[in-house]
């Protein structure tokens, strides 16, 4: 069996590497993008360049979109809407989750079909076994399209609701983000030390990796939130919350920026006012849910 004709739209370099990975596996690909120079290479190693993003839509039944946001998506195909009927959008470009909603009902109201998706590997990973890519939306349309979707990245489907792939993406790079800004922070910290950048983020990374194990070890973090268990038998929210204090204090002593160590405190102090501070750390969920008004 031949493999499925696939288009894709947005050739930045996840889009480009998604049509190389495409094409490397068979699949005919047909590519658009605003800049048609950036299909060049593509179009040397085998793709088709679409003249229009109405020719692009028709010439394959599973479209992709690899764009910088979902308002991308409107302004390209929203001169094209009679060319979706039939056709399957799947949405790789980065959003909220509500706009990813918005979107599906939006393809469904020119007869398309709709799967969002988030792909978790920046774009030189990109059809690796440890690619993986996250998708929302209708479940038999995405089984109808997994074995084209597996070339990118293994599929991992979450549900109807469309929103729920850009909200896992959103949840994983919440991790990243703050982990990076933390990063940063610490490294500005031995700074004002004199210890070089070069010097410390060999020391700080250590710490980042060294999370994993702890949340492994022997307890399933997960399973105790959920039970609303929060035992204290390995750390407190007071003995952590301590330590949240003295950075605080020392960031502001060093005359670094407190945004960070901040907001870090307050979920302690949050939890220890609440009659929690004997309770393990994850009770910080609780005022993370449930912020009280800022007065």
């Amino acid at each position: 069996m031949s493999a499925t004709p696939v288009t894709l739209i947005g050739l930045g370099p996840m889009g480009q590497a998604m049509v190389r990975t495409l094409l490397a596996a068979g699949h005919p690909v047909t590519v658009w993008n605003r800049t048609a120079a950036r299909a060049d290479a593509l179009v040397a190693d085998g793709a088709t360049l679409a003249a229009s993003p109405a020719d692009a839509v028709a010439a394959s039944e599973l479209v992709i979109l690899s764009l910088t946001d979902y308002q991308a998506m409107y302004d390209i195909l929203g001169g094209a809407t009679e060319a979706l009927a039939g056709r399957t959008l799947v949405n790789l470009s980065s959003d909220t989750p509500d706009r990813a909603r918005e979107a599906a009902a939006w393809a469904a109201s020119h007869g398309a079909t709709f799967l969002a998706g988030g792909v978790m590997v920046p774009a030189e990973m990109v059809g690796t076994e440890a690619a993986h890519v996250y998708y929302s939306g209708p479940p038999e349309v995405f089984e109808a399209h997994r074995p084209a979707l597996g070339r990118i990245g293994t599929p991992r489907h979450l549900g109807e609701d469309a929103g729920l792939a850009q909200l896992m993406y959103l949840a994983h790079l919440d991790v990243f983000l703050t982990s990076l800004s933390a990063l940063m922070h610490a490294t500005a910290l031995l700074g004002s030390a004199g210890i070089t950048a070069t010097e410390a983020v060999p020391e700080l990374v250590s710490t980042l990796s060294g999370i994993p194990a702890m949340l492994q070890a022997g307890e399933d973090v997960g399973a105790q939130i959920d039970a609303g268990e929060h035992p204290g038998h390995l750390s407190t929210a007071t003995m952590m919350g301590a330590t949240a204090d003295h950075i605080a204090v020392t960031s502001e002593t060093a005359g670094i920026d407190l945004t960070l160590p901040r907001a870090v405190q307050a979920y302690y102090l949050r939890a220890i006012a609440d009659g929690h501070g004997k309770d393990n750390w994850t009770r910080i969920i609780d005022g993370i849910r449930a912020p009280r008004a800022q007065a």
